[in-house]
């Protein structure tokens, strides 16, 4: 267990962040998100960059106060969507150049001007801008991209400067490639970041990979500073990242699977569509002590969705979100405890028999 402190408040480690990415959860309030349990949110430099803008922002304060959210924020440089989103992309060691897959507009932009965004936004800990690659890729695609996001790291931390209201972490890169990332990971501890991010995982690698390379950067990584691995999403990913010594997760999952109809439970995922749950009384999961378990059937659930009402996919979502932060709660409590291996058993055989991995 862990504690981050912040200008905006105290966060309990191990930790889910719910994703903002466009400054909101999707279909929910940030009072539910709140009620829910959510101590820290996350939203992307990249996407507010290009819309609403900069100018916007800082006219209504700062990133909290425009969004509604008093608690912490880390914002995502926007590395990775460069790579997954943008229509066109060329990395430079000065920097990025991209089209923007909103309007085709082209920018240009330095690690510096990704943290100067980022000031402006004033969230609480910060992402300096990295290099993500597609797997499968080469030892020397990978070795390049490891080499630039070191660079982008020194000229980050440099434009940062010392700052009592916003910590930045480092990004460790490298691929699948075991040797890489052990150098990657010591690089990144030479320049003595407040914390730490694992990257460029979960983009198509099969889970053991995934795995192989958090236990092996965890491994190397402080202990007494936060480890963070990027984008890890699945409630049976995050156990086994946690039993790696992993801190710090995020992932658009719990709401993006909301909105489709599928619920996470302790007993595996549900998808209310299916005909099963026609006459089905029974709470989405009778563990669970969310708003939508306590008051609502999956009868009704799925009459909302096959309606195309969208209290349907509000209701999954805060019950996803719910799901995920209560997770963390039971993880923190048996980490606490000393019980965390028998819970992660647990968990696992439950979880994995009912949803059929």
């Amino acid at each position: 267990m862990g504690k981050l402190v912040t200008p905006h408040g105290e966060v309990e480690t191990p930790a889910f962040m719910t994703v903002g990415t466009h400054a909101t959860v999707k279909g929910l309030m940030f009072k539910d998100v709140e009620e829910a349990g959510a101590q820290i949110v996350l939203s992307n430099a990249y996407h507010v960059f290009l819309r609403p803008g900069l100018e916007v922002i800082k006219k209504a304060g700062g990133l909290h106060k425009f969004m509604g959210w008093s608690k912490p924020i880390l914002t995502d440089s926007g590395g990775y969507q460069v790579f997954s989103l943008a229509l066109f992309r060329k990395m430079h060691y000065r920097g990025v150049e991209f089209q923007s897959h909103i309007d085709g507009q082209k920018h240009f932009l330095t690690p510096e001007d990704v943290v100067e965004i980022q000031k402006t936004l004033g969230s609480d800990i910060i992402m300096p801008l990295d290099e993500c690659v597609h797997y499968p890729c080469t030892l020397e695609q990978a070795k390049s991209a490891m080499e630039r996001t070191f660079s982008w790291a020194k000229r980050s931390k440099v434009a940062l400067g010392s700052s009592d209201k916003q910590v930045m972490f480092g990004i460790v890169q490298g691929a699948t490639y075991e040797a890489l990332r052990k150098e990657a990971a010591q690089q990144m501890i030479e320049l003595d970041f407040p914390g730490y991010a694992i990257g460029g995982v979960s983009v198509g690698e099969s889970s053991n990979l995934i795995y192989n390379i958090l236990e092996i950067v965890a491994g190397i990584l402080p202990e007494d500073k936060p480890r963070y691995a990027m984008g890890i999403g699945y409630p049976f990913d995050i156990v086994e990242a946690v039993d790696r010594g992993v801190d710090m997760f995020d992932c658009v999952i719990p709401t993006r699977y909301g909105r489709n109809g599928t619920a996470f439970t302790s007993q595996g995922k549900i998808i209310i569509r299916n005909s099963a749950y026609t006459m089905d009384l029974k709470p989405l999961d009778e563990k669970c002590g969310c708003y939508t378990c306590r008051n609502f059937s999956r009868a009704y659930l799925r009459h909302l969705f096959n309606a195309k009402e969208m209290l349907g996919l509000i209701l999954l979502s805060l019950h996803n979100v719910y799901f995920f932060l209560d997770l963390m709660r039971k993880i923190r409590a048996a980490i606490k405890e000393d019980k965390f291996s028998a819970f992660k058993t647990e968990f696992m055989n439950n979880y994995h028999t009912a949803a059929g991995f």
